[in-house]
C-alpha cells in the first residue's frame, strides 16, 4: 500500500478549454520532444509521451497565432547547454522567447500590430543559434536577434506575404508563398536583407486553365482521376501573370521544400498535391483526390524517407510514401513506369466527428523519429498518433499494385547482431527500408520481412468545455481531514455534465453528466458530494424546469434532492449550505425561499407568501455545536455512570470509558444533535433580517434597517466577526460586529456578483467579482490588496470566482480557462520543476545544463563495469542528491524496450550514440553520427574486402549484402557517388518526360550532356523546332557532341574556347564543353573559382572518378571552414563521406567538441580505421585527455579515470588527481580497466 500523501501547496496552473480560431496555425513539435499549442494568448505545453500538459505560458495579450521551437542543430555543452526556448507570434504583432523551463520571457519583439504570419529560426550557420524569422503583414520580412530582440534588416516585398519556406540543402535559398503566386530568393543571408526582389513565379489554379488537357483519343479508355489531374497541371508555373480569367483564386494553401531530396517543392491544393523539380520549374508527380474523396488542409514532408503526412478536413490523417521507381518488367504499359512520382496511401488514422464547433486544425509531426503525429482539434482536444510496423504479408489485393514496403535489415545504422535487442518503432527510417531507384537490384528479400503500417492513437488531451462555468471548489483543509483530503473543484458547464478537476495534477478527476440543461451552481455538502442546480429556459409564463441533484462523488450515484418538485415554477435563484453542512436554503427570484434539512433530505420549512424578496442570503460561521457536545458528553457521563454500583468503581474505569465510546458512536450515526445556526438575508429595500434554525425549529431574530448609503444589497459574506454586504453600486459596506462598527467603502467598480471569505482561521481576505474584474480585500485593515480589470491587465472576462486555498484563487474566464492564481491575480507562468506530475516525463531539457550533460555522458558510456546500469545511485558520482534524484527519475522514465535495448551487451558504440543522439532529440549529434556510422563501417568494410581479396578469398555473401545499405538521398551529396549519380540519372530521365517546352527541352539536355549521356542529348538538341531562334545553334551543337574525338588539336581548341567563354561570364557553356571532352576536373575547378561551390560539388560526385572528385571535395571543405562562411559542422560531414577520418578527429577537437572527438576516434581505432602510432598518437592523447577533463567536471569520476588512463603522461598526471589520498585505488581501477581494454581490443 503507497501511503497517501497530501500535496498541501497547490501550482498556480491554468486549465484551457476551446481553441480561437487565430490558435489554428500555432502548434508546433520541437526537437527536444514538447508540443506548443496556442490556446486564446496562451501557450500549453504538451508531453506526447505521457500525454500531460507540464506547462502553461502567459503574457500575451491577444490571441497566439504562431509558435516555434528553436532548433537543436549546434554542439550541446555547458556554455551552450540543452534549453527549451520557444518563439511565440500572437494577432497583434507581438513575439515573445520564452524560457520555457522557468516560464519566462526572454525578450518581447514588437514591429507592427498586424497578426504575425510566419515564424522560423535560422538553423544554417554555426556562429549563432539566436536568429529568428518573422513576417510582419502584409510584406515585410525581418530578422530578429531572438535572444536581445534587436532587429538585424528588415526587407518588404510587392505583394502581401502569406508564408515561407526555407530550402534544407541550402539555405540561401527561400521560397515565399504571397497572395500572387510564388517568390524565390536565392541570396538569403543572415548578415544583409536579400538584395534583389527575387524570382517571382505565378501559379495559375490546376482547375482554371482547360487550355492544356490533351483531347483522349477515342480508343484508349478514359483516364481516372489522377491522370486528369495530371494533364491539367502540365504548365502550372508559368513567368508571366496569368490572364484574368485564368486566375480564379490562388487556392494554393501550402508550399513546402521536400527535405528528403534537394531542389524539390510540394504545393497543397485543396483537392491535390503538386511535386515540383525545382531546376525546372515543372510538375513531376501529383497525389490527387478523387471526385468523393475529402479534401487536404495540410500536408508534411518527411525527412528520412520520401514519404508525405496529409491531414484532411474530416481529421484523418494519411501517410502516402513514394513507389519505387523500379517497376516490375511485366508492366503492360512501358510509357507508364516512370511516367511521374507516385505516392502510394500506405496507411490512415480514423477520422472524427466534425460539427460546427469540432473541426480539425493542424497535425504535427515528431521530427526526431517522424513517426508520431499529434492533431489539435478546435474544440482543445490533442489527439495522438503513433505509427507502428506490423511484420507480415498483406492480403493479396492485385488491384491495388502497391509493391510491399520491406523493413530494414539494420538498427541505428549499423546490421543487427544475431541476438541483439532492437525497437522496430523506434523512427520512420527503422520502420519502412529505403526506396529504391531505377537501375537498382532490389535485395535479396530473405531477411527481409514486409511490414505493414498501422496508426495508433496513445494519447488524447481533452480540454475544458465551452464557458459560461459556475464552479466551486470543495470544503477547505483542516487539520481534521488532512489525511484524506484532495483539492477538487467541480465545474457546471452549460450542457448539464459537472467535470471535478483534481488541482494538484490539473486532471480531470470525473465527469459526470447530471442536468439536461445550463448549470448555475454548485454547493458541496462534504468532502465526496456536493449539491448543484440547473434551470431550464424559461416558458411564456416565465415559469422553468428546476433541477437540483444531490451527487455522491465515490459513487457517482446522483439523485434529485426535491423529489418531484421542481415543474413549471420561478427559476432558482441560488442556493446556500450552512457552515455544518446540515441545512440548506433555496432561494426562487418570485416564490418565498425553501429550507431543507440536508442530513435527512427533508423540507424543514416552506416560507409563507408574505414573506420578503430576498436579495443576498449568507450563513452564520457561529452555532452552538460545542456547547452541545459538551452537555451531551456530560449526561452520557452521568448515564454510564449510573449504570455501575459504587463498589466496582475502581476496576470498571475503562469500561465506562467504553461504553461511552459505544454511546458516542451511537449518537454519531443516529446524528441527534442538531445543533442551532443562523442566516442573515436582505431584503429589496435592503433591510438585513437574522433567522435561527434549530432542529425543526425556525425562529425569526432581530431586523436591522437599511444603511442609507447603500443601493440595493446584490451578496453578503460573514466570517468571524465581519459582515461584508455588497451592493449593485459597487459599494462595499464592512460591519465589525463586536465593536458594532460598519464602514462603507464605495469601489466605483459596478455591480458587485459576488464576495467570498477566504478559508482558514483568523484569515480575513476577501474575494469579491464584478462585472469587470475581480479584486481582493484585506477586511481587517479594510483596504484593497489586489485587482484585476478587463481591458486594464487581462483581456478576459471573469465569469465565477472561488478560493481554492488561503492564499490562492480561482477564476473562470469567457476565454474558456479556469486559472488557479496567487492572490495578487497576476497571470504568471509556474516553473516546471515546482509542477507535481503525475506520471514523469522523460525530457533531459528539464534538468540542470550540467546535469543533462552528466546524464548524456552516463548513457553514452559506462567504462567501468562490464554491465550496463540505469541506475546512477551505483556510480562514483559525487553530485547534490536532489540533483542525483532528478538524473534517476529520468532514466526511469524511459520505456522499458528502450532501457533493455540500452543495457544490451550487443549494441556497438556507434549504435549507442546514435540512439542516445535521438533520445535527447539533438541534430547535430544525429546528422554528425548518421554519417559518421555509415561511412566507418563502409569504410572498414572495403578494408576488409581488400584484405580478404589480396589474401585470395572468396568474398562471402555477407558482406557483399551489407553493401547495398547506402546513405539516404536526403544526405545529398554526402551520399556515395554511385548511388548518387544514379538517382540524378533517374531524376532527369523524369524531367525529360515531363517536359512540356522549348525551356525544358534546353535544360535536359544541359543536364544529360553533364551527366555524360550524350546520345540522349543530341536527340534532344534535334528536337528544336525551325522557327526557334535558337534553332542553328542547337543544331551546330548535337554535329559538335557527336563529332568530339580525342585528337589533341581539337581537344585544345575546344579547351581554349571553353576558358574564353569562362572569361567572359558564360560559365554555364563553358563547363558544358569542357565535359565534353572529358575535362571535368578542369570544368569543377573553374566553378570553384566562380563560387559555384554546390555545383561544382555535384558535378564532381556524377562525372570525376573518386581521386579527382575527392579533391574537389576536399577544396569545398576548405570553403566551408573558412571564417566567412563558417559552417564547419557541414565540413566535418564532407571530410567524413571521403573517409578523412584523422582530419575530421583533429578538427572535432579544435573546435572543442571533445566528447565527439573522443567517441569518434574510439570508433575509428575499433574499426581499425586509426593506427595508434607515432603521428597519431599526439591527437589520440589529447582527445582522450580532454574529454576525460570534461567527464570529471561533470562528476563521473570513474570515466574520467578511464579515459585518462589512455592519455598517455598528461593523463598520468590527471589520475593523480583524480585519486589524491587514495593512492591504492587508481592501481586497483587501473588493473581492472587494463584488463577490459584488452577485451575490447581482442574484440
Amino acid at each position: 500500500m503507497i501511503p497517501y500523501t497530501v500535496n498541501i501547496k497547490l501550482a498556480a496552473r491554468t486549465l484551457t478549454g476551446t481553441l480561437n480560431l487565430q490558435n489554428k496555425t500555432a502548434v508546433d513539435w520541437g526537437w527536444q520532444g514538447l508540443i506548443a499549442q496556442g490556446c486564446h494568448s496562451s501557450i500549453l505545453i504538451i508531453d506526447p509521451k505521457t500525454s500531460q500538459t507540464i506547462q502553461v505560458l502567459e503574457r500575451h495579450k491577444a490571441n497566439v497565432v504562431k509558435v516555434k521551437w528553436s532548433r537543436e542543430n549546434y554542439y550541446h555543452n555547458l556554455s551552450s547547454p540543452y534549453s527549451l526556448r520557444l518563439a511565440s507570434g500572437d494577432a497583434a504583432g507581438k513575439i515573445i522567447v520564452w524560457d520555457v523551463v522557468s516560464g519566462t520571457a526572454h525578450c518581447e519583439i514588437q514591429e507592427h500590430s498586424k497578426p504575425i504570419q510566419d515564424l522560423e529560426w535560422l538553423w544554417n550557420q554555426d556562429a549563432s543559434r539566436d536568429l529568428l524569422l518573422a513576417v510582419h503583414p502584409p510584406n515585410y520580412i525581418v530578422l530578429w536577434n531572438g535572444d536581445t530582440g534587436t532587429k538585424l534588416w528588415k526587407k518588404s516585398y510587392a505583394e502581401n506575404i502569406l508564408s515561407f519556406s526555407f530550402d534544407p540543402f541550402d539555405p540561401s535559398n527561400m521560397a515565399l508563398l504571397t497572395s500572387e503566386g510564388i517568390v524565390f530568393i536565392t541570396d538569403f543571408s543572415h548578415s544583409k536583407p536579400p538584395g534583389s526582389a527575387g524570382k517571382k513565379v505565378y501559379i495559375a489554379s490546376p482547375h482554371a486553365s482547360p487550355a492544356h488537357t490533351k483531347p483522349a483519343p477515342a480508343a484508349t479508355p478514359a483516364p481516372t482521376g489522377a491522370k486528369k489531374a495530371l494533364n491539367k497541371v502540365k504548365v502550372l508555373i508559368t513567368n508571366e501573370k496569368p490572364t484574368a480569367e485564368a486566375v480564379t483564386l490562388n487556392d494554393c494553401l501550402q508550399l513546402s521544400y521536400l527535405p528528403s531530396k534537394r531542389n524539390h517543392m510540394l504545393l497543397l491544393y485543396p483537392r491535390e498535391i503538386l511535386i515540383l523539380d525545382l531546376e525546372l520549374s515543372q510538375t513531376v508527380g501529383v497525389v490527387a483526390i478523387e471526385r468523393s474523396g475529402v479534401p487536404f488542409i495540410q500536408v508534411i514532408p518527411c525527412a528520412q524517407r520520401d514519404a508525405l503526412y496529409c491531414l484532411h478536413e474530416n481529421g484523418c490523417i494519411t501517410l502516402r510514401v513514394c513507389r519505387s521507381t523500379t517497376a516490375p518488367e511485366e508492366v503492360a504499359d512501358p510509357e507508364q513506369s516512370s511516367q511521374e512520382l507516385v505516392y502510394d496511401l500506405r496507411s490512415q488514422c480514423d477520422a472524427i466527428r466534425v460539427t460546427k464547433t469540432v473541426r480539425p486544425y493542424r497535425m504535427v509531426i515528431c521530427p526526431v523519429n517522424e513517426n508520431n503525429a499529434a492533431l489539435t482539434v478546435s474544440d482543445g482536444r490533442v489527439m495522438l498518433w503513433e505509427l507502428k510496423a506490423h511484420t507480415g504479408r498483406a492480403p493479396a489485393n492485385p488491384s491495388s499494385g502497391l509493391s510491399p514496403l520491406y523493413s530494414p535489415v539494420s538498427f541505428c545504422g549499423a546490421l543487427l547482431g544475431p541476438n541483439q535487442k532492437r525497437i522496430q518503432d523506434l523512427s520512420l527510417n527503422s520502420m519502412i527500408g529505403q526506396t529504391l531507384i531505377a537501375g537498382e537490384v532490389p535485395p535479396p528479400s530473405s531477411n527481409q520481412q514486409e511490414v505493414q503500417l498501422k496508426f495508433l492513437l496513445t494519447g488524447l488531451l481533452s480540454g475544458l468545455p465551452l464557458p459560461p462555468f459556475a464552479i466551486r471548489m470543495c470544503p477547505p483543509l483542516t487539520t481534521k481531514n488532512i489525511n484524506h483530503y484532495q483539492p477538487l473543484l467541480a465545474v457546471g458547464t452549460s450542457n448539464g455534465s459537472v467535470l471535478v478537476y483534481n488541482l494538484t495534477s490539473g486532471l480531470l478527476h470525473k465527469e459526470l453528466s447530471v442536468h439536461s440543461c445550463e448549470v448555475r451552481g454548485i454547493e458541496w455538502v462534504s468532502l465526496t458530494s456536493f449539491l448543484s442546480f440547473a434551470t431550464s429556459a424559461p416558458n411564456n409564463m416565465g415559469l422553468v424546469r428546476n433541477e437540483l441533484q444531490h451527487v455522491d462523488l465515490p459513487t457517482g450515484r446522483c439523485f434529485a434532492f426535491r423529489g418531484e418538485r421542481g415543474n413549471d415554477e420561478p427559476p432558482i435563484e441560488m442556493i446556500k449550505v450552512s457552515h455544518l453542512k446540515q441545512y440548506l436554503v433555496v432561494v426562487f427570484r418570485d416564490k418565498p425561499l425553501e429550507l431543507w434539512d440536508i442530513r435527512t433530505g427533508t423540507l424543514l420549512r416552506e416560507m409563507a407568501k408574505n414573506f420578503p424578496t430576498v436579495t443576498a442570503l449568507e450563513w452564520s460561521p457561529s452555532h452552538n455545536l460545542k456547547s452541545l457536545k459538551k452537555k451531551q458528553m456530560a449526561a452520557r457521563e452521568a448515564i454510564a455512570r449510573q449504570t455501575v454500583s459504587d463498589a466496582e468503581q475502581s476496576s470498571v474505569e475503562s469500561s465506562v470509558i467504553s461504553l461511552l465510546q459505544d454511546a458516542e458512536s451511537k449518537s454519531e450515526t443516529s446524528q441527534a444533535i442538531s445543533a442551532r445556526e443562523h442566516f442573515v438575508f436582505t431584503d429589496t429595500d435592503g433591510q438585513v433580517y437574522h433567522i435561527t434554525v434549530e432542529g425543526n425549529t425556525v425562529k425569526d431574530g432581530a431586523r436591522i434597517p437599511p444603511d442609507g448609503s447603500m443601493g440595493s444589497i446584490a451578496c453578503i459574506a460573514w466570517k468571524g466577526d465581519t459582515l461584508v454586504l455588497g451592493d449593485v453600486d459597487g459599494n462595499l459596506n464592512f460591519w465589525d460586529l463586536k465593536a458594532r462598527l460598519s464602514r462603507g467603502i464605495p469601489t466605483h467598480r459596478g455591480w458587485v456578483k459576488k464576495i467570498r471569505f477566504a478559508p482558514g482561521k483568523g484569515n480575513q481576505k476577501l474575494l469579491v467579482m464584478y462585472t469587470d474584474g475581480a479584486e481582493v480585500w484585506d477586511t481587517k485593515e479594510v483596504q484593497m490588496v489586489s485587482s484585476m480589470r478587463i481591458g486594464r491587465n487581462v483581456n478576459y472576462r471573469i465569469l465565477d470566482i472561488d478560493w481554492c486555498t488561503s492564499d490562492k484563487v480561482v477564476l473562470a474566464s469567457d476565454d474558456g480557462c479556469i486559472r488557479v492564481l496567487e492572490m495578487a491575480m497576476k497571470s504568471a507562468s509556474y516553473r516546471m520543476d515546482e509542477q507535481d506530475l503525475t506520471d514523469s516525463v522523460w525530457c533531459p531539457y528539464l534538468l540542470m545544463p550540467r546535469a543533462s550533460l552528466t546524464l548524456k555522458a552516463f548513457l553514452l558510456l559506462q567504462p567501468w563495469s562490464g554491465t550496463f546500469t540505469m541506475d546512477i545511485t551505483q556510480v562514483d558520482y559525487n553530485e547534490k542528491v536532489e540533483i542525483k534524484g532528478l538524473i534517476q527519475e529520468q532514466l526511469n522514465s524511459l520505456s522499458n524496450d528502450m532501457k533493455s535495448v540500452l543495457q544490451d551487451p550487443e549494441l556497438s558504440l556507434l549504435q549507442r550514440c546514435l540512439l542516445v543522439s535521438r533520445l535527447f532529440g539533438d541534430e547535430s549529434d544525429l546528422h554528425f553520427w548518421t554519417v559518421a556510422s555509415h561511412y566507418l563501417q563502409s569504410f572498414a568494410q572495403a578494408r576488409q574486402l581488400s584484405v580478404s581479396t589480396a589474401e585470395g578469398q572468396a568474398q562471402n555473401e555477407g558482406t557483399q549484402q551489407s553493401l547495398h545499405n547506402h546513405l539516404d538521398i536526403c544526405h545529398d551529396v554526402l551520399c556515395e557517388s554511385s548511388y548518387f549519380q544514379k538517382f540524378q540519372l533517374d531524376r532527369v530521365h523524369l524531367q525529360e518526360v515531363k517536359r512540356s517546352s522549348y525551356e525544358h527541352t534546353k535544360k535536359c539536355a544541359d543536364q544529360l550532356l553533364l551527366l555524360g549521356q550524350t546520345d540522349r542529348a543530341v536527340q534532344l538538341l534535334l528536337e528544336t523546332s525551325a522557327d526557334n531562334s535558337s534553332y542553328y545553334c542547337d543544331s551546330l551543337k548535337a554535329c559538335l557532341v557527336t563529332t568530339i574525338t580525342s585528337s589533341g588539336p581539337s581537344q585544345s581548341t575546344i579547351k581554349l574556347v571553353a576558358t574564353n567563354m569562362i572569361a567572359n561570364g558564360k560559365l554555364a557553356e563553358g563547363v558544358q564543353l569542357l565535359c565534353l571532352i572529358d575535362k571535368a576536373a578542369d570544368a569543377c575547378r573553374y566553378l570553384q573559382t566562380y563560387g559555384e561551390w554546390n555545383r561544382a560539388a555535384w558535378l564532381a560526385k556524377v562525372r570525376l572518378n573518386p581521386a579527382e572528385s575527392s579533391d574537389v571535395l576536399k577544396r569545398w571543405a576548405e570553403h566551408l571552414c573558412s571564417p566567412q562562411v563558417n559552417q564547419k559542422s557541414k565540413a566535418i560531414l564532407v571530410l567524413l563521406s571521403l573517409g578523412c577520418f584523422y582530419k575530421v578527429g583533429e578538427m572535432l577537437h579544435s573546435m572543442r567538441h571533445f566528447d565527439r572527438a573522443a567517441l569518434f576516434i574510439e570508433a575509428c581505432l575499433k574499426y581499425g580505421l586509426m593506427e595508434a602510432n607515432d603521428s597519431s598518437n599526439k591527437l589520440i592523447e589529447a582527445a582522450f585527455l580532454d574529454y576525460a577533463r570534461l567527464l570529471r567536471t561533470l562528476g563521473l569520476r570513474e570515466g574520467a579515470a578511464l579515459w585518462a588512463s589512455r592519455a598517455g603522461s598528461a593523463g598520468e598526471q590527471l589520475m593523480e588527481e583524480l585519486f589524491q589520498g587514495e593512492g591504492g585505488v587508481a592501481e586497483a581501477i587501473l588493473g581492472e580497466e587494463e584488463v577490459e581494454l584488452g577485451q575490447e581490443s581482442t574484440e
